[in-house]
């Protein structure tokens, strides 16, 4: 049975095994007009310069949380995603579906979040769409958001990444589920766990004129599917093994608390102020000071490697050197989030 005699299952946008099998069933119809990467951002040649574009929707429940809500999570989203292409996110478009009798004070806590994530990291709203439907057709409300960035520097692709190069994590992994879970389920760790959104743009600026050229390989955005997911990636495309030091790994002790009363695993929780970096070696010192440097990257800490094995393998390694498999969700461990 193929995909396209089968329905659409929840599990298809967690961003797990699952979703890549419907991303795939969607460019494969396609065909030739679709010229994507499957990177974060596509790299445009317009005019003798090149550009980069992307694009989200937003569907996140709840909608508002401690230290966000979806507006704030729009702009995060699509400008990390520029950011770690190497792109200076400049231009967002806004995308507004709202469900009739959304309260007009939401509406405007919504729009105020938006604006003031814009203006920190620096980008504007050049056009947007607005549609009302119905009762119970829309959640509240959601959004989508399309980027505009421009390159001062080569972009960066995960091709670009090779045997021996260093993994290293912004931050935190893991918060961000905690936290809207928590809220949505009445756990009671909100406010000790607190969301991760964040638009990291300016700290991979800092990142990028600090430390070595050529140093920085590649990066992603850790989100829907969490770092199991970007390393799945990383090591199919490379058809490599890449061993992540399991006491390394940056999970704060309320998640790692929480995550073992839900019965999940932090490595594949949605993440949304969370970058992977793939470095060369030499350069890790020089990256970490970059990170910690700034509010966003204050926690960032290596965690791995990226191995010559062939084979595309996620490897965990406790303290005593054992080695055990991390094997990729097939879809979601939990309810969606985002």
């Amino acid at each position: 049975m193929t995909l396209a005699t089968q329905q659409i299952q929840l599990d298809h946008g967690t961003g797990a095994t699952l979703s890549g099998e419907l991303v795939a069933f969607i460019a494969e119809t396609l065909g030739d007009v679709y010229i994507g990467e499957m990177e974060d951002s596509a790299v445009l040649p317009v005019e003798g310069t090149r550009i980069a574009m992307t694009t989200d929707s937003f569907v996140v429940d709840p909608p508002f949380f401690g230290n966000g809500d979806i507006g704030k999570i729009a702009v995060c989203g699509t400008v990390n995603d520029l950011a770690v292409s190497g792109a200076t996110a400049r231009y967002l478009t806004l995308g507004l579906i709202l469900e009739t009798g959304l309260p007009f004070d939401r509406l405007f806590r919504v729009l105020t979040s938006i604006r003031e994530t814009a203006r920190e990291a620096g980008v504007q709203i050049v056009c947007g769409d607005t549609k009302v439907v119905r009762a119970g057709e829309a959640d509240q409300l959601y959004l989508n958001t399309s980027g505009v960035g421009f390159f001062a520097r080569e972009p960066l692709r995960m091709d670009s990444v090779r045997p021996g190069d260093a993994v290293i994590l912004s931050g935190p992994i893991g918060n961000h589920t905690v936290h809207l879970l928590s809220i949505r389920e009445g756990l009671g760790f909100e406010s000790r766990v607190l969301s991760d959104c964040a638009p990291l743009n300016t700290m991979i600026d800092r990142l990028f004129a600090t430390v070595p050229a050529g140093s920085i390989h590649s990066m992603r955005d850790v989100t829907r599917g969490g770092l199991s997911a970007v390393l799945h990636e990383y090591a199919g495309k490379l058809d490599k093994a890449i061993v992540v030091e399991a006491p390394a790994l940056p999970i704060q002790h309320e998640t790692a608390m929480a995550a073992d009363m839900l019965g999940i695993n932090p490595l594949h929780c949605a993440n949304e102020g969370c970058v992977a970096i793939f470095i060369d070696p030499a350069a890790t010192d020089a990256v970490l000071a970059a990170l910690h440097g700034h509010e966003y990257g204050r926690h960032a800490v290596a965690i791995g490697e990226v191995t010559a094995r062939e084979g595309a393998s996620v490897l965990l390694r406790d303290s005593a050197g054992r080695e055990s498999a991390l094997q990729p969700l097939l879809g979601a461990e939990l309810p969606r989030l985002c």
